[in-house]
């Protein structure tokens, strides 16, 4: 089981895949998942990038198996950040392809502002705008999870966040899957990460950008996810069938094949 000491209180999980041809020189893409994932939330897009590029998929710190933090640890975008920095530090990766799903969108879109030196592109999948939600929504979502436990809060928003379409049987998995997320971690995430303010952020970012969302996501609607996109120059914005907010998880092969038309274009950028 590969696990990287980045620091103190973190050792962080996380697995490479790569199959390409080893006498190619290939780039490197860092995936980000999403709040009560793991790595393994990348399932679906390994076969088709994997071949072309060396994928990089880590458990952030709290989640999945790399260690869990405290309640009242002190969550910042920069913290999470530095983790993924750290792992590709002692990876030996310099530069690398970035994509992010959900709030590792926003973590993405934070990372490719702050680190420009370090991001070749940019790739978002139904992620949240750059401000979302209030105090009390915040508070109520951490009370949930503290009081009723995270498979409830999973099994009460799922709908949402797989849509209409998508088979009861996945529906199950992910429930399941999420709610073996640690409490303390993800009450301590929710309460700070969950909802940042990345406003000031999109508008710094000079890479390559993808966003990808569907018709009718619940996080928001196409006019106002390309209200944000078309604030970064070079973006583009791809928008499939569906109502499902978590596009990562239901359309990963259309999501893939997205990206690897997009890595073509900007690859040798």
């Amino acid at each position: 089981m590969p696990v990287q000491r980045i620091a103190p209180d973190l050792d962080m999980h996380y697995v490479v895949d790569e199959f390409t041809d080893p006498w190619r020189q290939s780039d490197a893409v860092l995936m980000i998942h999403g709040n009560n994932e793991s790595g393994a939330a990348w399932f679906g897009w390994v076969p088709m990038l994997a071949r072309r590029y060396r994928l990089v998929r880590p458990d952030m710190r709290g989640f999945g198996q790399s260690t869990p933090m405290p309640r009242k640890f002190p969550w910042t975008l920069d913290i999470v950040i530095d983790d993924y920095l750290a792992l590709m530090d002692s990876l030996g990766i310099e530069r690398f392809h970035l994509v992010g799903a959900k709030i590792g969108g926003v973590i993405g879109r934070a990372f490719a502002a702050r680190h420009p030196d370090r991001v070749r592109t940019l790739t978002v999948a139904g992620s949240p705008p750059p401000i979302r939600a209030d105090k009390e929504t915040r508070a109520a979502r951490v009370r949930e999870v503290e009081e009723q436990g995270i498979e409830h809060w999973a099994r009460r928003s799922m709908a949402g966040r797989l849509g209409k379409a998508f088979p009861k049987e996945g529906v199950e998995w992910w429930i399941k899957y999420m709610a073996r997320t640690d409490m303390a971690s993800e009450a301590g995430f929710a309460e700070t990460i969950n909802f940042s303010d990345i406003t000031a952020d999109v508008a710094k970012i000079k890479c390559p950008m993808l966003v990808l969302t569907t018709e009718q996501s619940g996080l928001a609607s196409v006019e106002e996810t390309r209200a944000w996109q078309e604030k970064v120059p070079h973006s583009e914005l791809v928008v499939l069938p569906g109502d499902s907010f978590h596009v990562a998880a239901t359309d990963p092969e259309p999501c893939a094949e997205a990206l690897l038309n997009f890595l073509r274009r900007h690859s040798k950028a």
